[in-house]
């Protein structure tokens, strides 16, 4: 067992199955060919915890700090809030009293708060450099030529765009200006079936163009909806007619976007077989985002909430394997001690992104705004703002939203 989990108890895992930590090890076999360079940051000094108590307590309530699930510890225990990122943007929109919003998560979240949020707060990323892999895979210009693309071959009238939470303001703009909507991984499916409803139903022949996700939009449309594999075609920006003939896009039901989330692409059928042959009688949770033949090898798969639940109503001594990201698994497991809680891929990277929100980092921001100095301020250009709202706002209505 890794000497950096076995602090936790209840955390192990499979001796068959080693931990690499990060600067220890690379995995070339993964969707992306990650390999992990240095080390996390030691953790906080006192003087800087120190510090960040008294700006927190300086700022009071004009101050909302938000914490995604995949922040560090440190940052998580100064949050307000926790949660995924449309469950943060709406805790944001229902704090009106808070001058600032405090974003300890990536770029697109803070986005979405500002979307969400009146003129009046301010929305706050610690550091700018917090983006996200998933969102960066889908720019605004590619999918623009890619709808010039559906229209060129005569499907866009009968394309519904969808685009995942994870995705730029821009992205959800353009969305909205299409008569599309947002969704987010718990409410994928309802999604889903409403865009085909626009175009004729999912029996029918209407299409969605499903944005920057591949895995969540195909795992849905073929677990949830019944379609088949062969309906879902990936659309890759970086080759022209986007790497399909003009016949494929007109017999595709799902166009998915060549993107993908960099944690949860690591995981593989292999992480299963290698935990259920090391762990007997191990119950096997995913998030949607990993590929569709690991989502399919699973026995529970769903959003990050759909998870922390799941582990929270388990019976004491039932053993849990979980792929998604690493700062949440050891989060889980330390809440539930009683239950044995295993790292699904033997390779770890933290979210990169994520973790460049640090405690110095949101210190600075806060001791930032108590002096009067704001920095990092998320602003979403308001054409943007008001079509990213119009999509938003349409996930709201959907039905049991």
């Amino acid at each position: 067992m890794s000497t950096l989990l076995a602090e936790y108890s209840g955390f192990s895992e499979p001796a068959s199955s080693p931990l690499l930590l990060l600067g220890q090890g690379r995995d070339l076999a993964s969707e992306r060919g990650v390999e992990c360079t240095g080390e996390l940051p030691a953790p906080s000094d006192p003087d800087l915890v120190d510090r960040a108590r008294a700006a927190r307590a300086a700022l009071g309530t004009r101050a909302f700090v938000l914490g995604h699930h995949y922040q560090r510890d440190e940052v998580i225990d100064f949050a307000d809030v926790t949660g995924d990122s449309f469950k943060l943007a709406r805790e944001a929109a229902a704090r009106p009293e808070a001058e600032f919003i405090l974003f300890c998560g990536v770029h697109f979240m803070a986005e979405s708060a500002d979307i969400l949020t009146s003129d009046q707060q301010q929305v706050v990323l610690p550091d700018l450099a917090a983006g996200c892999s998933m969102a960066d895979m889908a720019a605004i210009g590619q999918v623009e030529e890619a709808w010039a693309v559906l229209q060129d071959v005569g499907i866009a009238d009968s394309t519904i765009p969808v685009t995942y939470m994870n995705s730029s303001a821009a992205i959800k703009a353009f969305t909205g200006r299409h008569g599309g909507t947002v969704c987010t991984s718990s409410n994928a499916e309802v999604a889903l079936r409403w865009a085909f409803d626009q175009v004729g139903g999912v029996d029918g022949t209407g299409k969605v163009l499903f944005l920057p996700d591949q895995h969540l939009g195909r795992n849905t449309a073929v677990l949830e909806l019944a379609m088949s594999l062969d309906e879902c075609v990936v659309f890759d920006p970086r080759k022209p007619n986007g790497g399909l003939t003009d016949q494929e896009l007109r017999d595709a039901r799902m166009i998915l976007w060549r993107g993908h989330c960099s944690v949860h692409g690591r995981f593989s059928e292999q992480n299963v077989t290698d935990i259920r042959a090391a762990v007997p009688g191990v119950n096997v949770m995913v998030h949607p985002e990993c590929k569709n033949e690991v989502v399919t090898a699973a026995d529970y798969v769903g959003s990050t909430e759909y998870i922390i639940k799941k582990l929270e109503a388990a019976e004491p001594g039932s053993s849990w394997a979980i792929g998604t990201e690493l700062n949440l698994v050891r989060r889980v497991a330390r809440a539930h001690p009683d239950k044995q809680v295993h790292y699904l891929d033997s390779t770890v990277c933290f979210c990169s992104t994520m973790n460049r929100i640090d405690l110095p980092h949101l210190v600075w921001a806060m001791e930032s705004l108590v002096e009067g100095r704001m920095v990092n301020r998320i602003v979403v250009d308001a054409d943007d703002a008001h079509w990213a709202r119009v999509a938003l706002d349409q996930m709201l209505a959907l039905p049991g939203i």
